[in-house]
């Protein structure tokens, strides 16, 4: 299964992933975005973060 990952030291906390994928990203109470664990990630969606992230730190892992 691919799943999403950020890279944590490139994120500017922006909210752009939060605002179009809430179902996936989260500011966590660290202050930091995390990717919920689900059993699937909505692919379009994921791909609309990835796309407009401005700090390019969100992509696909796994198979």
């Amino acid at each position: 299964m691919k799943f999403p990952v950020v890279e944590l030291d490139q994120c500017i906390l922006c909210g752009v992933c939060e605002d179009v994928c809430p179902e996936v990203f989260h500011l966590n109470d660290s202050g930091y975005i995390e990717v919920k664990d689900l059993s699937e990630y909505p692919e379009n969606e994921v791909d609309d973060a990835i796309k407009n992230c401005p700090a390019d730190c969100i992509d696909w892992q796994g198979s």
